[in-house]
This record gives C-alpha cells, structure tokens and sequence, in this order.
C-alpha cells in the first residue's frame, strides 16, 4: 500500500477541517432559523391581490421564507361557494405544495337597500386565532398573511408571552391597527419581485 507524503497528508486534513467546519455551520445556521407557523386569511389576501393588481405565488413565497425559518406548518383559510370548481382547484394546488387548507361554506347575506342584493362570506378570525393560541407554546414566532384590525387584540396577547408576530399585508389595505401592533409588517409590494407569479 502507498504510503502518503507529509504534504499530501496535510493537504488531506485540511480538506477534512473543512468539511468538519461546513458542516457545523450547516447545523448552527439551522438551530438558528426561529420556529415559525405561518396562517393565512384567505379572503384578506384575495382582497389584498385584487388591490395590488397583480399575484401571489405561493410556491415562490414558501421558498422565500423557509430559506431563513423553519416553517412548521403553512394554513390558509378560506369559504368556499357550493360546486366553485375553480376555488377546488386552487385549494388542491395549496395542498401539492405543502398547505394545509381550511374551509366552510360561505354565507349569502342579503344586502339591505332599494335593490335585492346579496354578498357572499365567510369569517374565519375565531378559527385563525384559536389556533395560533393552541399553536403558541410550540413556535418562537408567528406569521399571519391578513390586513385585517380583528387580529389586534389577539397579537397584542401574543407580543405579551413573547412571540413575534409578523403580518405581511399590503399598503393598501392593513389596517392602521394591526399595522402599530405587529412586531414586524412586511409589504407586499416591497417584495414583489421574489413573491409574484409570473
């Protein structure tokens, strides 16, 4: 068997130190990454695209954030029309690429004035909320896609046992509320080229 030369030894343990402390910074840079889940207000953010012009790609938005937090569960919440197709597509792309997805009928509530009109809902801020709370001693921080000024209250009680509670919205449309109590707003528009579909 050939014996290696001092040089080609040394050379061989630095190569060595290298992979040992690559490796290490690999691990480190993932203990690192907060624990996060992420909710998403379905309507809110419909609302919100409707505004902006333009859409979220949700795979493009995931590998954004789970190349810097470690994104234990992504929820989107949503009411759905009786036989709407389009929105049973939507949800089942949502679950190809990782969602869990939540819904219940929306209501038709009539509109009252000199026409017959009819809008359609479904509110899910109860639902969001519970589970965030249930969720809260599992994570080091919450990410809730809504502009909505209902989830105040909830994410003022959320700073209060320590969690960071980040709300991606748009200009357009958070409300003044939400904007002065989250820890952290991130606009959509400021992101826009990493999170459009194209």
């Amino acid at each position: 068997m050939d014996k290696k030369s001092p040089a080609d030894q040394s050379d061989h343990l630095v190569v060595r130190k290298r992979r040992a402390r690559g490796g290490s910074e690999d691990i480190l840079n993932y203990m690192a990454k907060s624990k996060t889940k992420i909710y998403v207000d379905g309507a809110n953010i419909f609302y919100t695209q409707k505004k902006l012009g333009w859409v979220l790609d949700w795979k493009r938005v995931k590998n954004l954030m789970e190349a810097e937090k470690e994104a234990l569960d992504w929820r989107y919440y949503v009411g759905v029309k009786k036989d709407d197709d389009g929105m049973r597509k939507y949800l089942k792309y949502l679950n190809a690429i990782g969602f869990n997805t939540f819904t219940k009928p929306l209501k038709k509530i009539r509109i009252s004035g000199g026409e017959t009109k009819y809008i359609y809902k479904a509110n899910f801020d109860v639902e969001i909320t519970a589970d965030i709370l249930l969720d809260k001693l599992k994570i080091d921080e919450v990410i809730i896609f809504s502009g909505d000024s209902d989830f105040q209250y909830l994410v003022g009680k959320l700073k209060n046992a320590g969690l960071k509670v980040i709300v991606y919205s748009s200009r357009k449309t958070i409300s003044w509320e939400l904007k002065l109590a989250a820890s952290e707003v991130i606009y959509l528009e400021d992101i826009e080229g990493m999170i459009k579909r194209i």
